[in-house]
This record gives structure tokens, C-alpha cells and sequence, in this order.
């Protein structure tokens, strides 16, 4: 065994009275294990100020162990999504073909489209990019006369209708002119939208009979297997 010098053990208690951690103590005098530490170290009483140290230096220890914990973990998830995106990337492709792209329009309605309008087709969501995309899938589908799209915006009370209704014209790519009278959440009135990011709910009508037709009757034999 290694005899370890007096020198270097009164280092360490001195090191210890400065208020350092056994961590820092190990870094400074040499690679002294934490139970030698706690042996020469265990019956030192500290000064009040070497004491408030001592704690600053395990507390921002801990933070940085949190902090370095949360980092590893964020670029593992990163590489778990990362590789689960190239992995279901190269389905992707396929949505240029016509007819995969009418199927995904078909479910997408089938979930957040309305059924009872006969006449039209009504779909709803809060979420630009799925809007976005119906709206795609159903331009790239079908051909399309735009000047029979209705846009009508539900949002909350304490919002402001005008930035509301850039910010869908922008998103759908359809004039104000046919966007519906601005409707008001009656839950919302007196209560303040937390949520910064919240853009109301679009609702977007088109009138074709024929489309609802055939998005419905797809989306029978898409739940039937057919």
C-alpha cells in the first residue's frame, strides 16, 4: 500500500476548512478516493462561512449534474427521432403518387372532416399544418375553383380578428374576401388565452358535392378494408 504524506492529508484538511467538496479536494491535492477523505474528514467542524461555501459548491455541483443530465438525455432523444425519421422517411416519396395522396386525404377527412354536410365538404382544425395539408392534398387531388373555398375563424375572446385572419389567409392561401364573420369561443369571454401561440380554430368549407361524395364513400371502404 501507498503511504500518503501528512503533508498532502493537511492539505486536505485545509482544503476542507476553505469549504471545498471532496470532489474539488481529490481534483486539487491527487487522486485520494472519497472514503480516505471521509476518514481523515468526517469530524471537522466548519465555520459558518466555510460551511455556506461548502453547500454553494455542492448546490452548483448539482445543478450542473441536472444540467448535464437534462443535455444527454436531449441529444438521446435526438438520435432515437433522428433515426426514426430516417427510417419512415422513404415513405415520403410515394405522396406525389395520385392515388396515395387521394388515400391520405380520404383518412385525413375521415378523421377531422365533417359528415353531414351533403353538399360540401367542411373541415376543421387549430393546427396550421393540418390545415396546411388538407388543403394540399385536396388542391393536388382535385381540380380546384378557388373561388369557392369559405374560411371561417373561431378564436377566443381577448383576440385580435384582424391578426387572426392574416394569419390564415397566409396559411391557406385564400383572400379575406371569403372568409366567414369572425366566430367567438362563448367559454372564452372573460377569461385570458394563456396558450401565446393559439390561433383559434379554421374551419374550411368548400362547396363540391361530388368531392364529399367521394372523400365519404372512400372513407367506408378505407374503414372496411376495401
Amino acid at each position: 500500500m501507498v503511504r500518503i504524506s501528512d503533508d498532502i492529508r493537511q492539505r486536505a484538511v485545509a482544503l476542507r476548512k476553505e469549504g471545498k467538496t471532496y470532489g474539488d479536494i481529490s481534483n486539487m491535492i491527487g487522486p485520494i478516493t472519497k472514503s480516505t477523505l471521509s476518514y481523515w474528514l468526517h469530524d471537522i467542524i466548519l465555520s459558518r462561512s466555510a460551511n455556506s461555501r461548502l453547500q454553494k459548491n455542492i448546490d452548483r455541483k448539482l445543478l450542473w449534474a441536472q444540467q448535464e443530465g437534462s443535455r444527454i438525455l436531449k441529444e438521446r432523444r435526438n438520435v432515437y427521432f433522428l433515426g426514426i425519421e430516417k427510417n419512415i422517411k422513404p415513405l415520403f416519396h410515394n405522396i406525389v403518387n395520385p392515388s396515395v395522396a387521394k388515400l391520405i386525404l380520404i383518412a385525413l377527412y375521415l378523421a377531422e372532416g365533417a359528415k353531414t354536410q351533403k353538399g360540401s365538404l367542411s373541415f376543421g382544425n387549430s393546427d396550421p399544418g393540418v390545415i396546411a395539408l388538407f388543403l394540399h392534398l385536396l388542391r393536388f387531388c382535385y381540380k380546384i375553383d378557388e373561388t369557392k373555398f369559405r374560411c371561417t375563424i373561431q378564436g377566443r375572446a381577448d383576440q385580435r380578428l384582424e391578426k387572426l385572419q392574416q394569419f390564415w389567409s397566409k396559411i391557406t392561401k385564400i383572400p379575406r374576401s371569403q372568409f366567414y364573420a369572425f366566430r367567438i369561443d362563448p367559454r372564452s369571454r372573460g377569461k385570458k388565452t394563456i396558450k401565446k401561440d393559439y390561433k383559434g380554430v379554421c374551419r374550411i368549407d368548400y362547396f363540391s358535392a361530388q368531392i364529399f361524395h367521394e372523400l365519404m364513400i372512400g372513407g367506408r371502404l378505407l374503414c372496411e378494408g376495401r
